[in-house]
């Protein structure tokens, strides 16, 4: 699946490739245009400038004229809501879609309830079918929303935060499921959450969006262990300062700190990068420390956060990442950050 997208109104602007039988993770704030992307491809939004091939088919193409009607396009789109409708049974609900798209209500009772088990069964759900979404759980109603994306046999499965609200044990078992669909059936996955679980059980790359751009995009243990984004060393619990390579080979933040360390890969100066380096990394001190720390950075702490067994350290904030320098007023106690 190749998405190409201009959707100027929402300030998106991407463009990537997934391969059959692949999940793609998407992260990103709010508001960044994950779900717009989804949209696109799904065929509720129209870019303005754009792309949409699945294939050999394509779906999208602004330039010549091509928009495939959303029920045409062969893909399935799951929320976080399951949208089930509530007048239905659970099999009626799995095969509505499928069966009234191709005309085939006209076959019996039997072929329609036929279909629907097949489907529930994927997602280990069949023991409901006779009954209404009322009388499911969230994450039962979830199992049943799946098979009904199915039920259209997609060519691409988009999943736009499924598992948000559903209680731990829940969103375990639907991470199975979810496995176990993508190895059954080859469809290329984009799925957008904020949750790390989903993205280490689920997804093969991950790429992260902000204000409409691609950021960064690459294998999970790439990007989370060398995150190149401001907001994927934040998910990844990873602290990230972005500046300009001096001459001296060293980071130099727009706040004025320097900062030095072991380079990744070869850099030369003028270029822009990004140091990142875990919390274990880190050590508070009221005095500047003693001995030869590679980096020390006087700061103001303004915020202190119990976080499990260890203790989140704030400083104002700066737009480069860098810890902040103490405001002129009002006066606060300094730490040393070595």
């Amino acid at each position: 699946m190749q998405l190409r997208a201009v959707v100027t109104d929402r300030g998106l602007d991407v463009e990537f490739v997934v391969s059959a039988g692949e999940v793609l993770a998407i992260l990103g704030p709010n508001g960044a245009g994950k779900s717009t992307a989804l949209h696109v491809i799904a065929g509720l939004v129209r870019p303005d400038m754009g792309l949409v091939r699945v294939g050999a088919r394509v779906l999208t193409d602004t330039a010549a004229g091509i928009e495939v009607a959303t029920h045409d396009r062969r893909v399935g789109l799951l929320l976080q809501e399951p949208l089930l409708f509530p007048h239905l049974s659970v099999a009626a609900n799995v095969v509505f879609g499928p069966f009234s798209r191709r005309g085939m209500f006209r076959f019996g009772h039997s072929r329609r309830r036929e279909s629907a088990l097949r489907w529930l069964s994927e997602v280990e759900a069949a023991q409901f079918a006779d009954r209404k979404p009322r009388q499911l759980s969230g994450g039962q109603a979830q199992r049943v929303a799946i098979a009904r994306a199915l039920a259209a046999e997609p060519d691409v499965l988009l999943l736009d935060e499924p598992l948000t609200g559903l209680d731990v044990t829940a969103a375990a078992a639907i991470r199975a499921v979810l496995r176990g669909v993508v190895a059954d059936t080859g469809c290329a996955v984009v799925l957008i959450t904020h949750d790390l679980l989903d993205v280490f059980a689920l997804a093969d790359r991950v790429m992260v969006i902000e204000s409409g751009k691609i950021s960064e995009i690459g294998p999970v243990a790439e990007v989370l262990a060398t995150p190149r984004s401001h907001f994927g060393a934040r998910i990844a619990g990873i602290n990230l300062v972005s500046g300009t390579i001096g001459a001296d080979g060293a980071l130099h933040s727009s706040s004025g700190a320097v900062w030095h360390g072991i380079a990744a890969q070869d850099l030369t100066g003028g270029r822009d990068a990004v140091a990142v380096f875990a919390p274990t990394a880190v050590a508070v001190h009221l005095e500047r420390p003693h001995g030869s720390p590679r980096n020390t950075v006087e700061v103001t702490v303004t915020e202190l956060q119990t976080r499990g067994s260890g203790v989140l350290v704030r400083g104002p904030d700066q737009p480069d990442g860098a810890p902040g320098w103490p405001p002129a007023s009002p006066p606060m106690p300094r730490r040393s950050c070595g």
